[in-house]
C-alpha cells in the first residue's frame, strides 16, 4: 500500500467542532483538517480511498475484547490507587481504540517505545498487567524484560522515548532488518525539543520509525491550540516525511492507518507521523482534577463517540456477535479484575538493598561504600529495618554490585 502525505498546507485549526457524519476522509468543520475514519460514532462502516481494511468476524470480536478488558483493567487500577494500593495511575479511559488499534497493527519483530499511559499497547504485546501495576506501586522498575516482548519500559520523562525509538530505528536500518519501530507520545510531548530532534534525525537518516501521537487534546491541563498553531500531523511536512490524522476513537481506522504507516517505514520509505485524534475522558493522572480546566459539556460530547460502544453497535448491526460472546467477555473481565486486585495486594515489598544492584556491571567502590552505609542505617532501627523493608544481608551484595 502506498502512503501519501495528508500534510497539505492550509489555515490552522480553530476550535474543536463536532465530527460530522459521512464516509471516508472528513472535515470536522469548514477549516479543520482531514480525518481518516472507517467506523462512524453511530457504528456505521464507511470506506476510504487510501486506507482500507478487511477483518474477519473473529478479528473484529478480538478488538472489542481487547478494548473491554483494557478498560476494565484501567478502572481497577484507578480504584486501587484510590484505596492507597498504588502511588499514582495514568488512566487511558477513552483512548482504548487508539492503543488497541495501533498495538494490533504491529508485528512481533517490531519494537515499541511507550510513554507511561500505553496500558492497552502493553496488553497487545503480552505484557502482564501486574507488571505495570508493580511499577506504579513502587515495587519494581518496570517488571518486564523489554526484549521479551519488544516493548520498552515505560518512560516518565516527557518526549525522550521518541529519541530512543529513533536511535533504535537507525540501528534497525543499519542491520538491514525487516522490522519497524513505533514510538508513542502525547500532544503535550509534541512541544518538547526531544520530539523535534527525533523528527530531524529520523528524517535525515530515513529511519524506519512511526511516530504515533495520541492527541487527547489536553496534555496535562492545556488545550492543543495553546501548544501548536497547526494540527500536529502537519508538522511532519516541515521535517520532510508524511503525516496523517486518524479518528483515534475508531479502532478500525487506527489499525488500518498504523499498519500502512509501519509498512511504509519497514519498506525503506522512512518515518511517518500518525496523529490519533482522541480525548482523555478521565484525569491526566490520579493527582489531577480535570474539572478545573474543561467543561462537562465537552466531556459529554466525547462520551457519545465512545470507541467501545461504536464497535459494539457495528457488531450487533451486522450480526457478528451474540449474547454468549458478550457474556464471556464479561466473565473474562471479572476474572482479570479479581486477579489484578489480589495480585497487587499480595505483591511483596522489594529488598531495600536491591537499589544498589546493577548500578555498575562490575561493581564500584563508591556504590560499595553507599551500600554499607545504607545497611548500617537500616540496622540502626530496633528491628533492623526488616519489618518495614524486608530482609537484607549486606555481605551478599558486597563487591560486584549484583
Amino acid at each position: 500500500m502506498s502512503v501519501k502525505s495528508t500534510a497539505a498546507g492550509g489555515p490552522p485549526a480553530k476550535g474543536r467542532g463536532r465530527t460530522t457524519r459521512g464516509g471516508g476522509t472528513k472535515r470536522r468543520s469548514g477549516d479543520e483538517p482531514e480525518l481518516v475514519q472507517l467506523l462512524t460514532p453511530e457504528g456505521e462502516r464507511v470506506g476510504h480511498s487510501e486506507y482500507s481494511i478487511d477483518l474477519t468476524p473473529e478479528e473484529l470480536r478480538g478488538l472489542y475484547r481487547d478494548m473491554v478488558l483494557t478498560r476494565r483493567f484501567d478502572g481497577e487500577a484507578i480504584t486501587l490507587q484510590r484505596q492507597g494500593e498504588l502511588g499514582l495511575w495514568a488512566s487511558l479511559l477513552g483512548q482504548e481504540a487508539a492503543q488497541i488499534g495501533s498495538g494490533r497493527a504491529t508485528r512481533p519483530d517490531d519494537y515499541v517505545f511507550p510513554t507511561y499511559r500505553e496500558h492497552g499497547v502493553a496488553w497487545t504485546r503480552d505484557v502482564d498487567p501486574l507488571n505495570l501495576l508493580g511499577m506504579f506501586r513502587g515495587v519494581n522498575n518496570g517488571g518486564w524484560d523489554p526484549n521479551e516482548n519488544n516493548f520498552h519500559l515505560y518512560t516518565i520523562v516527557i518526549g525522550s522515548q521518541t529519541l530512543h525509538a529513533t536511535g533504535y530505528a537507525m540501528g534497525v536500518a543499519m542491520d538491514g532488518a525487516d522490522s519497524a519501530v513505533l514510538a508513542y507520545f502525547g500532544d503535550g510531548a509534541s512541544s518538547q525539543g526531544d520530539v523535534a530532534e527525533a523528527f530531524t534525525f529520523a528524517a535525515v537518516y530515513n529511519a524506519p520509525v512511526v511516530f504515533f501521537c495520541q492527541n487527547n487534546q489536553w496534555a496535562i491541563s492545556e488545550p492543543t491550540e495553546r501548544q501548536s498553531r497547526v494540527p500536529i500531523y502537519q508538522r511532519a511536512a516541515g521535517f520532510g516525511f508524511p503525516g496523517v490524522r486518524v479518528d483515534g476513537n475508531d479502532v478500525l481506522a487506527v489499525l488500518a492507518v498504523t499498519r500502512a504507516a509501519l509498512d511504509h517505514a519497514r519498506s525503506g520509505q522512512g518515518p511517518m507521523l500518525v496523529e490519533a485524534f482522541t480525548y482523555r475522558m478521565g484525569a491526566h493522572t490520579t493527582t489531577d482534577d480535570p474539572t478545573r480546566y474543561r467543561s462537562d459539556d465537552e466531556r459529554e460530547e466525547w462520551a457519545s463517540k465512545d470507541p467501545i460502544a461504536r464497535l459494539k453497535t457495528y457488531l450487533e448491526r451486522e450480526g457478528l456477535a451474540d449474547e454468549g460472546f458478550y457474556a464471556e467477555v464479561e466473565r473474562e473481565s471479572d476474572a482479570l479484575a479479581k486477579r489484578v486486585r489480589e495480585g497487587v495486594r499480595n505483591m511483596p515489598n522489594p529488598d531495600p538493598m536491591a537499589i544498589f544492584e546493577h548500578a555498575y556491571a562490575d561493581g564500584h567502590a563508591l556504590v560499595d561504600e553507599e551500600r554499607a552505609a545504607f545497611a548500617a542505617y537500616l540496622d540502626s532501627f530496633e528491628d533492623g529495618g526488616h519489618s518495614a523493608h524486608g530482609t537484607h544481608t549486606a555481605g551478599t551484595h558486597a563487591g560486584t554490585g549484583h
